[in-house]
C-alpha cells in the first residue's frame, strides 16, 4: 500500500486509524504494519500525535486482531480458513506451512510470530484451529505483540527526533527497512544451513 494512500488518514483520524490498520494487518487484510508503526514514531517525533495514544491505539489494534483471528479459528475451524483464507491472503500453502510451524514451535510462534509476515497473520488462527487454551494465548499475544509494537515505533521516534527525515521521503526509508529486514532472514537462513550440515557431519 503506498505512503500517499494511507498518510493522509493517519493525520486526519490519527490514533482510529492507526488502531483500523493494526487490526486489518493481523487478521490478514492488507496494511502496511511495520512501515506504519516506524512512521507513527516520524509522526509522534514530529509532535503531531502523541506517543502513549499511538502505543496504546497500535497495541490495542494489533491485540483485537490476535483475538478476533483466534475466535475465527476456534469457533469456524480449518475447513472455514481453508475456504474463506484466500481473500485474506491465507492460502494453501501457507496454510500448509503454517500447521507445520506452529506443531513444532506453538507458544513460541504466538510470542514471536510479529515479526514474521505471514506466520503473524496465520498463527492466531492456527492457535484457534489447534484450540490453544485461551488464557496463555491472550498472554504470549499480549507480550509478542507489545514486543513488536514498541520496538519499531521508537525506532521511528528516535530517528525523527536525532535525524531530519521529510515525510515525503518516508517511502525510500521503508525501503531501506525492508531491504534489512530481507538481509537478516538471508543471514539467519545460512545460519540454520550451516548448523544443519554442522550436525550431518557429526552424525
Amino acid at each position: 500500500m503506498e505512503t500517499g494512500v494511507w498518510l493522509p488518514y493517519v493525520q486526519s483520524y490519527g490514533y482510529v486509524t492507526l488502531f483500523l490498520f493494526l487490526f486489518c494487518g493481523i487478521v490478514g487484510i492488507p496494511a502496511p504494519e511495520e512501515s506504519l508503526l516506524f512512521f507513527v514514531g516520524l509522526i509522534v517525533a514530529k509532535e503531531q500525535l502523541l506517543l502513549w495514544p499511538s502505543l496504546a491505539s497500535c497495541w490495542g489494534g494489533a491485540m483485537t486482531g490476535m483475538v478476533a483471528a483466534y475466535g475465527a479459528g476456534r469457533w469456524w475451524g480449518a475447513p472455514f480458513m481453508k475456504k474463506y483464507g484466500k481473500y485474506v491472503g491465507i492460502t494453501d500453502e501457507r496454510w500448509g506451512r503454517a500447521q507445520l510451524w506452529f506443531r513444532r514451535y506453538g507458544k513460541w510462534g504466538i510470542l514471536f510470530g510479529c515479526y514474521a509476515p505471514g506466520v503473524r497473520q496465520i498463527c492466531p488462527y492456527m492457535a484457534g484451529v489447534s484450540r490453544f487454551p485461551f488464557r496463555p494465548f491472550l498472554l504470549l499475544a499480549a507480550l509478542g505483540t507489545a514486543g513488536w509494537v514498541a520496538p519499531l515505533m521508537f525506532v521511528g521516534l528516535l530517528l525523527g527526533r536525532h535525524v531530519h527525515i521529510p515525510l515525503v521521503s518516508f517511502p525510500l526509508v521503508g525501503l531501506a527497512l525492508f531491504l534489512l529486514f530481507l538481509l537478516a532472514a538471508w543471514i539467519g537462513q545460512r545460519r540454520r544451513k550451516n548448523l544443519s550440515k554442522a550436525k550431518g557431519c557429526d552424525r
